[in-house]
């Protein structure tokens, strides 16, 4: 989203940074620093990603810095630390991070039983199945035998767990916590299929030696509501963080940007 779009986040959500808490929490400690500690992925374009330099883009990023903008009407003021999906828990709730904003699926389990909650959808996904053309494979239903790479800490390793038994097919998990490691071991040939949310795979696709030479196949096996998760315990933190999401989504919808504002 367009930079100004962290201005409107700011009029949105100053009204609750306004309030003070009883006791100190969150938005205390971030103003205390001076920043924002966003966790973030590894390097997924369109989400979060890095480039040469350092600077970060993505439609997460774009909510890190839009909270640091309700809080500093300054969009810069966040720092970003990039976490695996098996990290990415216990860096939120240890406080090594302030806000996860790392394409993180909204599941009950994460809701109610990690101590965290999620502040709304910023990408609605489906997981999806990546394989290479010379494969011969048009559907994720000729995949009896195959070996699957993927990440641990994720829910794809349930949801191809779940697929594969409900069709009555064979499979060999290949799991890394690392996304680069799974898309390294996918492009080296050493599982015939990658499986992951479909949004990733489009973007993991572009980091191989020969994209053009891979497919996505059309099935879509779970829904992915993907949002940003704060820690439960916090709700003037949680509402910050909901009301700046908000915020650039409804100005999304009405076409609000620098030009018009």
């Amino acid at each position: 989203m367009k930079r100004t779009l962290l201005s409107l986040a700011l009029g949105a959500a100053v009204s609750v940074a306004a309030v003070t808490a009883a006791t100190a929490g969150t938005l205390d400690d971030v103003k205390a620093k001076g920043f924002v500690q966003c966790g973030v992925s590894q390097g997924l374009p369109g989400f979060s990603n890095p480039d040469e330099k350092g600077n970060w883009t993505g439609l997460d990023v774009d909510l890190c810095r839009a909270v640091a903008a309700a809080i500093f009407a300054d969009p810069n003021k966040v720092k970003f630390t990039p976490l695996s999906a098996k990290e990415r828990f216990t860096a939120l709730q240890s406080g090594e991070v302030d806000l996860l904003s790392r394409n993180t699926t909204w599941t009950m389990q994460r809701d109610t039983a990690l101590g965290l909650n999620f502040a709304g959808v910023n990408y609605y996904d489906g997981q999806g199945f990546m394989v290479r053309k010379s494969l011969g494979v048009t559907s994720a239903l000729q995949l009896n035998g195959a070996a699957v790479c993927t990440n641990t800490g994720t829910t794809t390793e349930l949801n191809v767990a779940d697929f594969f038994r409900s069709h009555k097919m064979q499979y060999e998990v290949v799991a890394f916590e690392k996304a680069d490691e799974v898309v390294k071991a996918y492009d080296e040939g050493r599982c015939d299929v990658y499986t992951t949310d479909r949004s990733g795979l489009a973007a993991q696709r572009l980091k191989l030696k020969n994209p053009d030479e891979h497919i996505v196949l059309p099935e879509i096996i779970s829904k992915e509501p993907l949002g940003p998760v704060v820690r439960q315990g916090d709700d003037q933190w949680f509402d910050l963080v909901k009301w700046t999401l908000f915020a650039m989504v409804n100005a999304e919808e009405l076409g609000v940007t620098s030009k018009n504002v």
